[in-house]
């Protein structure tokens, strides 16, 4: 049998539907953009919710800064 996706069951056929339902209404051009935000927003959760941003901001702001 085909693996499903997570707690939703969704087998290959239903993901390629999905796929073309996407597709149609963004089109080829917005969805590496699509993609690229999608990303994004799902590292800056994990990084949230590990705590791990939260400590880079400030080791950006306690650099310091060279003046040449």
């Amino acid at each position: 049998m085909l693996s499903t996706v997570g707690f939703l069951d969704l087998g290959a056929p239903e993901l390629i539907i999905i796929l073309a339902i996407v597709l149609l209404l963004f089109g080829g051009r917005k969805l590496p953009e699509l993609s690229k935000s999608l990303g994004t927003s799902m590292r800056e959760l994990r990084s949230g919710l590990n705590g791990d941003g939260h400590d880079e901001s400030k080791k950006k702001e306690d650099t310091p800064r060279s003046t040449s």
